[in-house]
This record gives structure tokens, C-alpha cells and sequence, in this order.
């Protein structure tokens, strides 16, 4: 069973509802922290689960998006949740999609952060499979030197390095070849393109405005293909928009859950 953090479940209640929380890259559930003290203080149960290999997860090797959310879903039956909210940042985003596409009937609504629908061009490919060799070879501290430069905005690195350290100390908990197996799931996910068309349910997307992985622009092209979506863009915020500024992602993210009400 897949390790997880939580707030405010309970695992006795039937058809209960809770908001999900899907990490980013080579990042644990405890990216969320400031979104669950969040969520519990105005009283919402939220459920952060670790991919496979992560903080206590079990360790799978060529593992896709497809095996992940089946696993999801045992987590949530066991817990006897029936309907989520689906928050995913970037690889979480790509994950958010996979659960729509298997189980639409458990999302009642998504809020889809700092990541894409493409799949990966030819050149990403083959960054990307660069990044899993040298990960193999050297472990986490290549991750942390590859990304570092990438993931936050100018703000963030000059003025909160608490976060900058806390970004560090999640990677290198990490094994290379945990980080590997990550990456190549994400290098073979599904394109979620043509998912856009399908989604119904209620959809925010908040995203930072200095990212450079997934910039706003992204974020926008997806709008346009979801009438009635919103979109946020946080300033002072790159790619890691929930951890550089929790207060106005927080914020965000309560105004997306009042769609919500009254909760299945």
C-alpha cells in the first residue's frame, strides 16, 4: 500500500469525499505540508499519497502512470473515499489526467498546477533519459544539480532559502534509481491532448509566473480548451508555485473547493 499523509480522514465514513493531492518531481507528500495545515484548519480531509519507491511507498521498477493509479485508487477504496478534488503539480498534473482517463466517475473536480497535456517532444525524450543514466550512476545530488537552477523563481532564491533547502533535503531522501524509475514513467505517459476535450467536472489552473519548465503560456492553452476552467497565475512563484508562495496558493485552491459544495 502506498504511503501517504493526511488530515482529517475518516476511514469509517462511506461515500466520503476528500481533496487528493498528487507531488511533483523528484518531490514526496511532503511538498504539501502548508496545503493540509491549510485544508484542516477550514476543516477539508485531504489525502497526499507518495509514488512508488517514495518516503515508505514500496519500490516498483518500470512502473508507469497507469500502475500508480490503480494504486490510488485500492488507497482511496481502503480509506473508503469515493470523490476527490484532484490537485496535481507538474508530474502530479500528468497523474491527474491518468485518473480522469481511468476513474471520471471518482473526480468531482481538478485543479491542475504547474504541468502540461503534451507528452515529451524528442528532444525532452532524450533529456530525460540523459537525467535517468546519470541519476543511476551518481543518486540524488545529480537530481538536485540538474533541476536546482530550474524550478524556482528569482524571489524564491534570493529570499527563501528555507524553501530552496527544503527542495534539497525531499530529492536527496531519494534514491537515484527511485528518482530513475520516476522519470521514466514520466517519459512514457500518456499524451493527455485530446483528455482536455473530455473533462467535465470543474477545473482550475494555477500556475507560476516564472516558470520555466511549464510557463503560464501552457497553462493558458489548456484554458482555452476547457470553457468555463479559470486560471490563476501566481506572482513571485515558478514551478513549485504551492511551496514559493503557499499563502496565495492556499487561497486559490479554498476559492476552487467552494465549487465543491455541498460535497458527495
Amino acid at each position: 500500500m502506498l504511503s501517504y499523509e493526511s488530515v482529517l480522514l475518516d476511514s469509517t465514513a462511506s461515500s466520503a469525499y476528500t481533496v487528493l493531492l498528487l507531488h511533483a518531481f523528484p518531490l514526496s507528500s511532503e511538498m504539501w505540508a502548508s496545503q493540509l495545515s491549510a485544508l484542516e484548519t477550514e476543516g477539508i480531509s485531504a489525502v497526499a499519497p507518495d509514488v512508488f519507491g517514495v518516503a515508505g511507498s514500496p519500490q516498483q521498477e518500470n512502473w508507469s502512470f497507469r500502475d500508480y493509479i490503480e494504486e490510488i485508487s485500492s488507497l482511496l477504496s481502503m480509506l473508503h473515499i469515493e470523490k476527490v478534488t484532484v490537485v496535481g503539480l507538474s508530474m502530479g498534473g500528468y497523474q491527474a489526467f491518468e485518473l480522469w482517463r481511468m476513474f471520471p466517475e471518482k473526480v468531482l473536480s481538478m485543479v491542475l498546477c504547474d504541468t502540461r497535456a503534451e507528452q515529451d517532444n524528442e528532444d525532452a525524450l532524450a533529456n530525460r533519459r540523459d537525467f535517468i543514466a546519470a541519476v543511476r550512476t551518481q543518486g540524488p545530488d545529480e537530481a538536485v544539480s540538474r533541476m536546482l537552477s530550474n524550478v524556482f523563481s528569482p524571489e524564491t532564491y534570493t529570499k527563501k532559502q528555507d524553501v530552496v533547502d527544503s527542495f534539497k533535503r525531499i530529492v536527496r531522501k531519494q534514491s537515484g534509481n527511485t528518482i530513475a524509475a520516476t522519470m521514466q514513467a514520466i517519459a512514457s505517459r500518456t499524451d493527455s491532448v485530446e483528455s482536455l476535450s473530455t473533462i467535465t467536472c470543474p477545473v482550475t489552473f494555477i500556475t507560476g509566473k516564472d516558470d520555466k519548465l511549464t510557463p503560464p503560456s501552457v497553462a493558458a492553452a489548456m484554458h482555452r480548451q476547457l470553457p468555463g476552467s479559470a486560471m490563476h497565475t501566481i506572482l513571485g512563484a515558478g514551478h513549485l508555485a504551492n511551496m514559493e508562495q503557499p499563502d496565495r496558493f492556499n487561497a486559490l485552491l479554498l476559492e476552487h473547493l467552494k465549487l465543491d459544495e455541498p460535497r458527495v
